[in-house]
This record gives C-alpha cells, sequence and structure tokens, in this order.
C-alpha cells in the first residue's frame, strides 16, 4: 500500500499562503484585464467641417466592430453592448452628424443627406486607419452602412443589422406620412412629419412592443433633449426628405448580397412599429446563408436585450466574419 503523506502534502501545500495570495492575485489580475478591455474612452476625430465624437473600447490589435446607431439616437444606444463585444474586438461607435455629440455645420453648409452622412463615416473610417471591420447596422445606420459596404466589400467582414432594412417589405403603415411627403414634398406634408419629432414619438420608439418596465428612461429623455436643441427639426426633416433615396438603393444593395455574400446576422425586435420581421426574413433572398434570429422587443431591441445580442453577435463572428 502506497504512502498517503507526500500526495496530502501536495494538496496542504495548495492551501499555504503564498500559494492561495497567488492564486488570488492571478484571479485579481484576470478581473483587472477584462476591465481594462472593456473600459470605454470618448475620443473626437476631425473629418473635414465635422467634429466626430466616438466611443472606443477593446485591444488596438483584435478585429474591429464598427457600430452605426440610428434615428434619433446617437452612439449611446451601444452603451450595454460594448462591454459585451469588446474583451474580444476593437468596437467603435461614432455618433452621425446631426446627432449625439458630433458637431457638424448648420444647414445651408451641411448638407444633411445619407450620402454625405455616408462620406463623413468613411472619411472617419479612413482617419483612424480602419481597413477590416464588422459593421452593426440600426435604422440610419443601415443606410449609411450599406453605402460603404457596396462601395468598399473589401473592408466588411461581416454584417449585423439590428432593425436595420433593406426591403420594401420591411417598411410598416408607419413609412406612410414619409412616403407622401416623397411623392408631394409640399410645406404641408413637410410640417405634418413634426408628429414625428415630439418627447412622445420619441419614447414610443424606445418602448413599443417591449416590456417598459425594463427600457431605460434615460435614453428617450436624452434623445429627446438632443432633438430639442436649435435647428435639430429642420435637419431631422431633411433627412426624412431624404430617405427616399435609401429606398431607390435597396435593388443596389441587394445586388451587393448577392454578389459578395458578406456574413449576415439579423437580430431584429419582432415588435419593430417601423421595420417589420419579413424586412429581416428578406436578407435569405439575396444571401441564403444568412442567420436571423426575432427578439421579443420592439426597434429599440438593444434597451432590452443587450447581452442576448451581444452573445449573439460574439458567436456570430467568431463562427462567420472572414479574416
Amino acid at each position: 500500500m502506497s504512502d498517503p503523506r507526500p500526495q496530502l502534502s501536495r494538496r496542504m501545500a495548495l492551501f499555504a499562503p503564498g500559494a492561495l495570495a497567488l492564486g488570488v492575485a492571478a484571479g485579481a489580475s484576470a478581473a483587472v484585464a477584462a476591465q481594462a478591455s472593456t473600459k470605454i474612452s470618448y475620443r473626437r476625430q476631425a473629418v473635414g467641417e465635422v467634429d466626430v465624437f466616438y466611443r472606443e473600447a477593446g485591444p488596438v490589435d483584435v478585429p474591429v466592430i464598427l457600430l452605426l446607431h440610428g434615428f434619433p439616437t446617437s452612439s449611446h444606444m451601444f452603451r450595454d453592448l460594448i462591454p459585451h463585444l469588446a474583451q474580444k474586438y476593437r468596437v467603435i461607435a461614432p455618433d452621425l452628424p446631426g446627432f449625439g455629440q458630433t458637431k457638424a455645420p448648420p444647414r445651408g453648409r451641411f448638407a444633411y443627406t445619407f450620402d454625405n452622412l455616408a462620406k463623413t463615416i468613411d472619411g472617419f473610417i479612413q482617419a483612424l486607419g480602419l481597413t477590416r471591420y464588422a459593421l452593426y447596422v440600426f435604422d440610419y445606420g443601415a443606410p449609411t452602412g450599406f453605402r460603404l459596404a457596396a462601395a468598399h466589400p473589401e473592408r466588411v467582414t461581416a454584417i449585423i443589422t439590428q432593425n436595420g432594412n433593406a426591403y420594401l417589405e420591411g417598411l410598416s403603415d408607419g413609412w406612410t406620412p414619409l412616403k407622401a411627403y416623397w411623392a408631394n414634398p409640399s410645406p404641408a406634408n413637410r410640417e405634418a412629419l413634426r408628429a414625428m419629432l415630439t418627447p412622445e414619438m420619441t419614447r414610443t420608439q424606445y418602448v413599443a412592443g417591449s416590456d417598459e418596465t425594463l427600457v431605460s428612461p434615460d435614453g428617450y429623455m436624452l434623445d429627446i433633449a438632443y432633438l430639442a436643441r436649435p435647428g435639430q427639426d429642420e435637419i431631422q426633416l431633411d433627412l426624412f426628405a431624404d430617405y427616399r433615396a435609401n429606398v431607390a438603393l435597396y435593388p443596389a444593395w441587394q445586388a451587393y448580397f448577392r454578389q459578395h455574400r458578406p456574413p449576415i446576422l439579423a437580430a431584429w425586435g419582432r415588435n419593430d412599429i417601423f421595420f417589420l420581421p419579413p424586412g429581416a426574413e428578406a436578407f435569405k433572398r439575396d444571401q441564403p446563408e444568412a442567420e436571423v434570429r426575432f427578439f421579443e422587443a420592439g426597434h429599440f431591441a438593444l434597451e432590452t436585450h443587450s447581452a442576448e445580442i451581444g452573445a449573439l453577435i460574439v458567436d456570430f463572428l467568431g463562427r462567420k466574419a472572414t479574416a
């Protein structure tokens, strides 16, 4: 029978003060490293006359995810998602011109069109030296990001579209007032669109179709404050008018999906009052390997499902993103 004392001595050594201290220190170091990787920095980058504000987190030597927000919000919408992504990815989230903390010239000196939003973000990408990235697009971020992807397919490793539409069947009846303005850009039809800029409507975009008890008021109250800034209403009305250019480009973007087959994940709030589930399913028509996942949420699905969507993105990119 073997002597149990050496084995017992080794076990006891594991609990010796020095060994225990080393174990605690290693665990603490790992925790500090993880916390450092998810720390968010707030930066600015000049792009012509536009001073682009952006959030950045994660190591600098790992694959990049570019997060593009939508109306009427800013990169603030990604505040809960970024920590889920930043342990494995370099995450960059700019505010588009006309939104959040980005500073752009007033109307008359800067045309608030989606072509110009994309042009500014393209300049931002080049200024940061980004040559490859995955795109996360939401709402207005979709027409901005799809312009960039179609123009520079070699840059795009994957596309995550969270209620970011590219198909006619994705447009709900909520677009009827905008379609009326596109067909007849009269002062009366433009004035009617101001109803979409009210505090009540901003709040509705956040809570409709979601569990309201899980939606922090901070997000929509911040957006309400941004929309109340002088001149902001006319900027947003200009973008409403120009959205018809996005719809006109849907066939071109669909051709890009067919030709270049970027990995696509559609993570969709099922109860969105603007972009319907058929718009998510339609991605599979042009990219048959697209993955579609629905969440019991509305337009701002991240407000209630950031952890689930974050885990889904990490898994998807790990399996599908190109080098």
